[in-house]
């Protein structure tokens, strides 16, 4: 199966590299020139890192011949089996690349989105193809966190679904699915309580920030990097799920009343956390810190190949 990837931004181009190492012929397309230009050598970067933890099975350059570099759309979607959508996260301007992809797709093209909010039924309602529609929301970047959402709108099919479905666990992802539209969907919904919770700690004073990533980083997170919530709690009383529930079940509820009425962050609160991380980390030093947190990604994954290779 061909793959065109529309939007060659760090999301796209990770999606890219997901679908060349699989071995599948890649088919890059941006409106920005200079972007699509630069995107084989962004490409080639990012495998030589994976490399370097030995989470690709072919050389950088043997991955990178599989994806090329189309100026015109309808070039990029000529007879492609699937494409990811990749492109700004504002609905008109999905809207207008929909509508223009709709004289080009193959009758069998199904196309996914990697839009992180925003419903497919917010963009998808006025196509012909609107069946073969459906949103694939991974993390960033795809190629070390495998999680991908598959979201339909009402109008999708189960087919595509199925075969989107089928079409992630090829390409080495762990797609879940998302029986119908919530905002946020599920990943963003999960990350929106710990974030809500943390904003409100740190504004009410009982922790600093250090200390509530600490909390994660150096607590939570480690579990969390090979169990979800539900095998967490199933693990952690004597009798199961249910055991724990009766025990701290009260618990739960009376710390989720407290949050009856949520705030939105504001200006002056943002300004106070901005400031604090800026303390520690200088905005000149952001992107060295971002390539430290891929790297440390690189070598998680590495660790859970290696483990799920000895299970």
């Amino acid at each position: 199966m061909t793959i065109a990837i529309v939007g060659t931004g760090l999301v796209g181009l990770g999606w890219a590299i997901v679908f060349a190492r699989a071995g599948m012929p890649v088919r890059l397309h941006d409106r920005n020139p200079e972007q699509l230009k630069d995107a084989p050598n962004r490409i080639r970067q990012s495998l030589r890192d994976l490399a370097e933890y030995g989470l690709i099975q072919e050389s950088p350059e043997e991955i990178l011949a599989r994806c090329s570099c189309h100026e015109e759309l309808a070039e990029a979607l000529e007879g492609v089996g699937y494409v990811q959508e990749s492109v700004l996260e504002r609905i008109d301007v999905k809207q207008d690349l929909y509508k223009e992809m709709e004289s080009s797709l193959a009758p069998h093209t199904i196309v996914g989105s990697s839009s992180s909010g925003i419903p497919a039924s917010a963009f998808t309602q006025d196509i012909s193809f609107r069946s073969r529609c459906l949103i694939a929301h991974p993390v960033n970047p795809p190629y070390l966190a495998p999680i991908v959402e598959l979201v339909p709108a009402s109008w999708t099919s189960a087919d595509t679904m199925e075969v989107v479905h089928q079409l992630m666990h090829r390409v080495g992802q762990h797609p879940i699915r998302v029986n119908r539209e919530v905002e946020g969907f599920v990943l963003n919904r999960l990350q929106g309580v710990l974030l809500r919770e943390a904003w409100a700690l740190y504004e009410e004073g009982y922790c600093s920030l250090e200390d509530i990533d600490a909390t994660i980083s150096k607590g939570l997170g480690l579990r969390w990097s090979f169990m979800g919530p539900f095998e967490t709690i199933d693990l952690n009383a004597p009798g199961g799920i249910r055991d724990y529930a009766q025990r701290l079940g009260d618990l739960y509820f009376s710390i989720t009343k407290e949050r009856a009425s949520p705030q939105p962050w504001s200006d002056e609160l943002i300004s106070k956390v901005e400031h604090e991380r800026r303390q520690r980390l200088p905005a000149t030093k952001l992107i060295e810190r971002s390539k430290w947190r891929d790297r440390r990604m690189m070598a998680l994954a590495a660790h859970k190949h290696q483990q799920e290779d000895r299970e």
